[in-house]
C-alpha cells in the first residue's frame, strides 16, 4: 500500500497521510473539532467513552463517532464493529 502526504483540506496547515486520491485529507485536529458536542443517549455515551488516543490513532473510530454526531443514530453493525475495533486497539493490535 502506497502512502503519501497531502495538506488538510480544512486548515491547509497540517499534512495528512492518505492512500488514494479519492480520500479527503482531513487532519486529526480538524476532524475531532466537533467531538465535544454533548451526547445525551446513555448507551452511546458509554460506547464513545474511550481514550482520546484511540481516536487519534484510528480514522475508523473517528468516522463512526462523526456519523453518530451527524445523524444521531448508528446501525447495530456499526456499533458492533466499533466495539470490536476499540477492544482490539486497547489490547495493542493495529
Amino acid at each position: 500500500m502506497v502512502l503519501y502526504k497531502q495538506r488538510c483540506m480544512l486548515c491547509k496547515k497540517n499534512m495528512v497521510l492518505i492512500t488514494s486520491g479519492r480520500q479527503k485529507p482531513i487532519c486529526v485536529p480538524c476532524q475531532t473539532r466537533d467531538f465535544d458536542k454533548p451526547i445525551t443517549d446513555p448507551v452511546f455515551k458509554k460506547l464513545f467513552d474511550i481514550e482520546p488516543a484511540l481516536y487519534e490513532q484510528s480514522s475508523f473510530l473517528r468516522d463512526i463517532k462523526a456519523a453518530y454526531l451527524r445523524f444521531g443514530a448508528l446501525t447495530e453493525r456499526q456499533v458492533e464493529v466499533f466495539k470490536k475495533v476499540a477492544k482490539e486497539m486497547k489490547r495493542g493490535k493495529k
